[in-house]
């Protein structure tokens, strides 16, 4: 592997984005010959797009500029899987054909010069740069504050994550070699690379407004990737939910030995007692 001229993929996953991608494909095409024509990367780079089971024209817009110039190339999942397996599966395919990867969104709004810096801080020794949002752009309210609200409760949970970052990252090679030996299932990329350990660095960068379209990433994709960040990362929900298990088995107890109590008394109905006290014996057991 070589860090004066490494050889770059630019990872870049792609659902329904018939309207950007025409927009966008040439701000990529032309970072990547300035820094070819500036002796940063090798002649060999490229941009993958992953098309994660569009519905729309945004494959054929794919093949058409892989036809088009050399340094365009993508793959196509077998249906939509979602943002975080599209970026995967895209780094999967390029850890074994390239030195870095960088992943960014297709819509435009990361900035795309931060890429500049990211390079220089893996040839000072970085096996992983987090690109970090200065802010959040013109994003509404309510998206802005239950981001904020999420990173909140990683933080409570004792998640180790780079605030808000937001999967715009490189990544070298033997990184994503120990990656590939997790079995997540459920993806929250910006917890596992932190986990995965490695020296890091951070590059800020300005967030813009998408170029066209509209963003395909709807509350419920949202709420599912919080979940999978907060059960994936942290160990504490395993310990609440233990903890709750011994209180009701205990509490289960109890009521056994107040049911006998009542039974020994004359306090119940025949065959009340001996149901009670094996459906609060068995629920508590069960739970712990």
């Amino acid at each position: 592997m070589t860090r004066e001229k490494p050889c770059l993929y630019l990872i870049i996953p792609c659902f329904n984005e018939e309207e950007v991608l025409p927009k966008t494909c040439d701000l990529f095409l032309g970072k990547i010959n300035e820094l070819i024509k500036a002796g940063e990367i090798a002649q060999n780079s490229k941009i993958l797009f992953v098309n994660d089971g569009s519905t729309d024209s945004t494959w054929e817009i794919i093949k058409a500029l892989a036809a088009r110039d050399p340094h365009f190339a993508g793959i196509a999942q077998s249906r939509n899987r979602g943002h975080q397996a599209a970026v995967l599966a895209g780094l999967m395919e390029a850890k074994d054909k390239c030195d870095i990867t960088i992943s960014i969104d297709c819509d435009g709004q990361q900035d795309i010069n931060a890429v500049d810096t990211m390079i220089a801080k893996y040839k000072e020794g970085a096996e992983v740069v987090y690109g970090v949002r200065n802010s959040r752009g013109n994003e509404g309210f309510f998206k802005k504050a239950t981001g904020e609200t999420f990173y909140r409760v990683l933080g409570h949970l004792g998640a180790d994550f780079i605030p808000n970052h937001a999967d715009y990252r490189l990544v070298s090679n033997r990184v994503l070699r120990e990656l590939a030996n997790y079995g997540e299932v459920n993806l929250f990329l910006r917890g596992l690379f932190p986990l995965v350990g490695f020296k890091s660095e951070i590059v800020r960068y300005d967030q813009f407004d998408r170029v066209a379209g509209h963003s395909h990433y709807t509350l419920t994709k949202m709420l599912t990737l919080a979940w999978d960040g907060i059960t994936s990362l942290s160990v504490r929900p395993l310990h609440f939910i233990t903890i709750l298990g011994m209180v009701v088995a205990i509490l289960s107890f109890i009521a056994v030995v107040v049911t006998i109590v009542e039974y020994m008394l004359g306090m119940t109905v025949q065959g009340w007692a001996s149901t009670t006290s094996i459906i609060a014996f068995i629920g508590g057991v069960q739970i712990v």
